[in-house]
């Protein structure tokens, strides 16, 4: 197999991957704030939220090691015991306590950190400037396929459901959990790629084979590089986007599902509702990936056009939202809402806005991977950890305030971080056309 046959094999396996386990994990997140309001047990009383604000949380800290742990043990198995984490965490709604559910929160937060630094890694190490674009879509398309069948299932499960009882619990959570261990086995298939010529950065030095002698040197090294990218003036304006997709991840993961269970107007169709705007996320998700990364037909026009759509195409979904849902949805109760929306809700509405919800997310999701990845190619590791960090330390935050805050409060934080960190990517992706044309300009 030729070299760029091989890598685009192992993005297209890495995509396989993190959709098999995504499809187990991306589910349990979304359903897990409903479930929990159903349990009728006196040892638990955890919250979806809290435990996904608790992970953000410490996702964002453990961004600062994860570099040093890929280095010590390689991207491959820094994918594999990482997965492992996701599928313990998934197995705890089997039989849960509050005591194991938030430890396997704490452990997941690290172990996401490391997933995907590692996937950033992995996604660089087998791309060119050329093919970075390309590959992005495909992995971003792949790994959103997991929304479509996890919830699928949700969706035929639930249907007509009022209340989710606990033999529905546990059938769905074994079966979530079995998902994710076939997922983690996926990425040892992925290939070393062929050798290129010895890097002079010591940032490169990411696979086993160019680990340091001393661990302790080589987390200094990484730690420090991060903390440099972090204050440059590209990484710093790409945080605002980046904080961006961490409050958007939130909405669309956990809160716009709850919320939807919670509408009574639904009937008792309400929590069936949750599988099926998964899926039509999932469905916006795969398309942008597809038309913005498979086909890569916007190249010419730079990345801008795609991160504007993905504003347009959220606005509109909040506005909607904000019409058709109750203000009180994200905290209503097991029984649900009572108030009205400013329209009579409509289960129509509603799910097109989930569709709106992912493919404005892959619009802006795909992009930020580009360009993160074309920006620094030479500190791909470190500078996806940046990544994570902002974007896992804004959703934590998001998590903690959905506890709390009213529906159309959160959308008003949404709409204003949107239109921020859209014209901060601009900024930036004006400054790589302006660099490209200085280069083809020396280069007559």
């Amino acid at each position: 197999m030729s070299p760029e046959g091989k890598t685009l094999l192992n993005i297209i396996i890495l995509g396989l991957g993190f959709m098999v386990m995504f499809t187990a994990f991306g589910t349990c997140g979304n359903i897990e704030q409903t479930v929990i309001k159903s349990f009728n047990s006196t040892e638990f009383h955890g919250s979806g939220y809290t435990s996904m604000a608790i992970i953000y949380a410490v996702f964002s800290a453990s961004n600062l090691i994860a570099p040093s742990v890929i280095a010590v043990i390689g991207p491959q198995l820094s994918l594999f015991f990482s997965g492992l984490v996701y599928s313990g965490y998934i197995a705890v709604f089997i039989h849960p306590y509050t005591s194991s559910f938030y430890t396997l929160s704490v452990l997941l937060g690290i172990a996401a950190a490391v997933l995907w630094t590692a996937q950033g890694n992995l996604l660089t190490i087998n791309s060119k400037d050329s093919t970075i674009g390309r590959n992005s879509g495909i992995f971003w398309a792949l790994m959103q396929f997991s929304l479509f069948f996890g919830n699928l299932y949700i969706f035929v499960a639930w249907r007509g459901k009022s209340h989710i009882t606990d033999k529905d619990r546990q059938t769905v959570f074994i079966t979530l959990t079995v998902i994710s261990l076939v997922g983690n086995f996926l990425f040892f298939l992925i290939q070393r790629p062929d050798p290129e010529p010895a890097p002079t950065d010591a940032s490169e030095s990411l696979l086993p084979a160019d680990i340091s002698d001393s661990v302790s040197i080589c987390y200094l090294i990484l730690t420090e590089r991060s903390i440099q990218l972090a204050v440059t003036k590209e990484m710093l304006l790409l945080s605002i986007p980046f904080a961006y997709s961490g409050l958007e991840l939130t909405f669309y993961s956990g809160v716009y599902g709850t919320c939807l269970g919670a509408m009574t107007q639904f009937g008792h169709d309400a929590k069936g509702l949750i599988g099926l705007s998964g899926i039509l996320i999932g469905v916006g998700e795969i398309l942008g990936g597809g038309v913005f990364g498979i086909l890569d037909k916007c190249n010419r026009f730079g990345r801008n056009p795609v991160v504007f759509l993905g504003l347009v195409t959220h606005i509109v979904a909040f506005y909607l939202i904000f019409l058709n849902i109750a203000s009180d949805a994200p905290v209503a109760p097991e029984e649900g809402t009572q108030l009205q929306a400013f329209i009579q809700p409509s289960v129509t509405v509603a799910l097109i806005c989930s569709f709106l919800l992912g493919l404005g997310d892959s619009c802006f999701n795909t992009q930020l991977i580009s360009i993160v990845g074309f920006l620094f190619r030479d500190d791909s590791a470190s500078a996806f950890a940046v990544f994570k960090f902002v974007q896992s330390i804004t959703a934590a935050v998001a998590f903690f305030y959905s506890n709390y805050l009213l529906l159309h409060w959160q959308l008003l934080i949404m709409v204003l971080m949107g239109f921020l960190g859209t014209i901060t990517f601009f900024v930036v992706e004006w400054g790589v056309i302006s660099s490209r044309r200085d280069s083809d300009y020396d280069s007559i």
